[in-house]
């Protein structure tokens, strides 16, 4: 069970006009379940992704990276993306590359368009051969299945060791225009992300020209999905992609100015619940942590701090049994990387519970409260620096016996 994370309800997720979605079950892994998915887009929607850094990024992540960069280059504009669970065709060389090339070909082929404008995706085991046959052969179920209000199932359908479907809507006023965004993602273990998440879409109806939906993107980004870690590990696979359909009235064409920066904060903010569902159904979780970092030289000494803190195995088992040995967390503050750190100046916060002052021990804290707030579902970890004012904040998890069961278990 997530951690205070209800499940979504299908009929509260709200069509985004200009953009269709369609499901099927090809049996990749496992029979019975959805794990194909495609998103028909509306001519003169604009799409903009980042993507995992991973120097091992998967075939589907360099096929989309190329036809997203064909666009940027004069080419036709895309119109579909296409996603698969089960296998992640990942280590795969120049057969896993043909393979996601072929997939694109047969959509763009049902679909009457070209398979530069298509989009792959995939997620699953790393190393094993794409079934593209698998895939080729259930894509006309999911077109037939195409429908604007398909969003639950899309969730569903790219779920890999989740516990439960990820998604969002919000409808919002700017500038006198209503718009409409609904999203998904997934993602459980393996996530560090390098940039975004394991997958994520979001659509949106306003009318955003491609540089600025760049810029968006690549903000909402570094605001939300980059502030996640369940267990330090990069995946192979990660994507994160906006989609504006441009079928609403809002219309955006410089990064800049109050209706911009009024759709960045809902894109962002959308983003973030999307990326704190993910840290919510942490392969094991038991409890969902905040780390904020506050008062730092700048923005990247502190996440490195938050990061520290995030990644530690002694820290996160440590949050799983609900034992306040809290010098974990000073230990990985030293470790994090910035040399010229005065930690006589460090104060450290457990919720309300000031445990560490000006670098010490507070000579007013008691066990007894630091575990009062351990016990809970949710906690917040503040580290005040006390030398400058710049702020990072990063969600994790805890580190239980069931993240060892799962991952031992993932093949199988």
């Amino acid at each position: 069970m997530a951690v205070n994370s209800p499940l979504p309800v299908a009929a509260e997720l709200t069509p985004v006009a200009g953009i269709e979605i369609g499901y099927a079950e090809a049996g990749i892994k496992k029979p019975n379940r959805k794990d194909v998915l495609v998103m028909k887009l509306a001519e003169g929607a604009t799409v903009a992704g980042v993507f995992t850094k991973n120097r091992f990024c998967a075939a589907p992540v360099q096929v989309s990276k190329a036809n997203l960069a064909a666009v940027k280059a004069g080419g036709k504009p895309i119109r579909a993306l296409v996603v698969n669970t089960g296998n992640a065709n990942a280590g795969t060389g120049e057969p896993g590359l043909e393979k996601a090339q072929a997939t694109c070909a047969e959509l763009a082929r049902l679909l009457g368009i070209d398979a530069q404008q298509v989009l792959p995706f995939s997620t699953g085991v790393i190393l094993e051969p794409l079934p593209v046959q698998k895939i080729v052969a259930a894509l006309p179920a999911a077109i037939a299945n195409l429908k604007a209000d398909n969003w639950f199932n899309a969730a569903e359908s790219i779920m890999t060791t989740d516990t439960q479907p990820k998604a969002a809507s919000v409808t919002t006023s700017i500038g006198g225009h209503q718009v409409v965004m609904t999203g998904i993602s997934k993602g459980a273990g393996m996530i560090k992300p390098n940039m975004a998440t394991m997958l994520g879409y979001l659509a949106i109806d306003a009318k955003v020209a491609q540089p600025v939906l760049d810029a968006l993107v690549t903000y909402a980004a570094d605001r939300s999905f980059n502030c996640i870690t369940i267990d330090g590990d990069t995946s192979t696979n990660d994507s994160f992609i906006v989609v504006a359909t441009g079928a609403g009235s809002l219309v955006i064409d410089k990064a800049e100015g109050a209706d911009y920066e009024a759709l960045r904060d809902a894109v962002t903010g959308i983003s973030t619940h999307l990326a704190q569902q993910i840290i919510r159904d942490g392969e094991g979780a038991t409890k969902f942590i905040t780390i904020a970092v506050e008062q730092g030289r700048d923005r990247e000494e502190c996440r490195k701090i938050a990061y520290a803190i995030a990644h530690s195995p002694l820290v996160k088992t440590a949050f799983f049994a609900s034992d306040p040995n809290l010098g974990r967390i000073l230990a990985a503050i030293g470790y994090a990387g910035v040399d010229d750190l005065d930690t006589t100046k460090l104060d450290l916060y457990l919720d309300d519970v000031l445990v560490a002052k000006a670098g010490g021990r507070n000579p007013d804290y008691k066990e007894e409260d630091g575990q009062r707030v351990m016990k809970k579902a949710e906690i917040v970890v503040r580290v005040l620096l006390n030398r400058g004012d710049a702020d990072a904040t990063v969600w994790t998890c805890d580190l239980s016996h069931d993240y060892v069961s799962i991952n031992a278990d993932y093949r199988s």
